[in-house]
């Protein structure tokens, strides 16, 4: 009983500090979720410029999640996640000097490659060989959540730091945001370090690592492309990742065709992302009582519909239904978030190879993010006053109801 109370000890210590690193590591890479308006102002660029920064940003993420896995396989997981933190907080602090649109494409360009190649599927190979099959629920909830609460937390400390920044005689929007960026880069420089030092992935080395060197890549592709549940999981979660990157582009519609204050607006955007701890967790524990696929189904069908919501608020609606249902949405989309990745343990991919599985998957479930800011700008520019917006958000909800029932097929049993 002892030995076992130990084990539990240790897995959900190991989880936490996961957490801990994936929660500090992405918020500055996607800073404009609640800074977006400030960003364009402080850098002098346009939002379609931003826009190609995010594009830039996701065509790195799916040109190195394959390799990713493939590191995830071979080296240790410890090491890859301290030197991600340890470069995206150097990169931060060369963002923070507000430098040339030039500069700013290649910073994004090698968070990409920080967060990416080294830190994505070490991560997520991680908790899946932390958690048991009947656990994996729970733990990727937790890691949903637990990073959603980190994100939340830092978010609101920037937040008050911008506002107070903003309050004195001598602030500008430009001295706030780059005080934002001192607080997260900051951040990830110290928890480098840490996750070097206390992080134990022993369980997580590869296994036969000798032997794996040797055998075909080629043919442990098409070992995982063979699985009918790797397809179904990567629509699942491209889907998915749809709905909830939607939620990025909230700042500015809110701010544009609304009229609230650059503080009004970050104050609803960071409210939404303490629903991420709600969503992540409660969804986790469920899936494992209910069913991931299945739960995961019902969440995706309930997000595409509070997201046609948010397409037909009327400009005169007042700022309480408005955070309403932003608050829905972001329950909704981070409950999804929470459950997606609970389904790899239902495809049966030996451990020597999940990390090939999981860069595939990735490639695949997150290539949205290479053209969704690119549609979002075309559609913005090209139908303004909010219209735009309504095109994105309807567009994408259907998309999300795909993605439910790609989840219903991946929770019926094979015949």
């Amino acid at each position: 009983m002892l030995q076992l109370q130990s084990a539990a000890l240790r897995s959900y210590s190991q989880l936490a500090l996961i957490i801990v690193a994936a929660g500090a590591i992405y918020p500055l890479l996607y800073l404009r979720q609640n800074f977006e308006l400030s960003i364009l102002e402080a850098f002098n660029i346009s939002q379609t410029q931003l826009r190609y920064c995010s594009s830039m940003l996701g065509l790195i993420f799916i040109i190195t999640y394959i390799p990713s896995g493939w590191l995830a396989d071979r080296f240790s997981s410890r090491k890859l996640l301290a030197y991600s933190l340890l470069a995206t907080g150097l990169l931060g602090l060369w963002f923070s000097t507000m430098p040339s649109y030039a500069s700013l494409l290649i910073i994004y360009g090698a968070w990409g490659l920080a967060t990416g190649l080294t830190f994505w599927a070490a991560q997520i190979k991680l908790v899946t060989m932390l958690a048991r099959r009947d656990q994996q629920g729970r733990f990727f909830g937790i890691l949903e959540g637990g990073r959603g609460l980190i994100e939340a937390l830092l978010a609101t400390i920037a937040i008050a730091l911008f506002a107070y920044v903003l309050s004195q005689e001598s602030g500008t929007k430009t001295l706030a945001l780059k005080q934002v960026i001192y607080l997260y880069a900051g951040v990830l420089l110290i928890m480098a370090p840490l996750t070097y030092w206390l992080l134990d992935d022993a369980e997580a080395e590869p296994e036969q690592t000798k032997s794996r060197v040797k055998d075909s890549f080629r043919n442990d592709i098409m070992v995982v492309l063979k699985h009918r549940e790797i397809w179904l999981c990567a629509i699942c979660i491209a889907c998915g990742y749809q709905l909830f990157y939607a939620t990025y582009s909230f700042s500015a519609y809110l701010q544009q065709n609304f009229g609230l204050t650059a503080v009004m607006v970050g104050t609803i955007t960071v409210a939404k992302l303490w629903m991420r701890p709600i969503g992540g967790i409660a969804a986790g524990f469920i899936g494992d009582w209910i069913g991931p696929e299945k739960v995961l189904s019902t969440l995706l069908a309930l997000a595409s519909l509070a997201l046609a919501m948010m397409a037909v608020l009327p400009a005169n609606a007042a700022t309480l239904f408005m955070l309403t249902v932003v608050l829905l949405i972001g329950l909704l989309t981070y409950a999804v978030r929470g459950l997606y990745w609970a389904t790899l343990g239902a495809c049966n991919v030996p451990n020597n190879i999940k990390g090939l599985a999981i860069g595939i998957i990735s490639m695949i479930g997150y290539f949205p993010e290479v053209y969704l800011p690119l549609l979002s700008a075309s559609l913005i520019e090209q139908y303004p006053d909010g219209l735009g917006y309504q095109i994105y958000y309807l567009t994408l909800s259907i998309f999300g109801l795909l993605g439910a029932y790609a989840a219903y097929l991946l929770a019926r049993p094979k015949i």
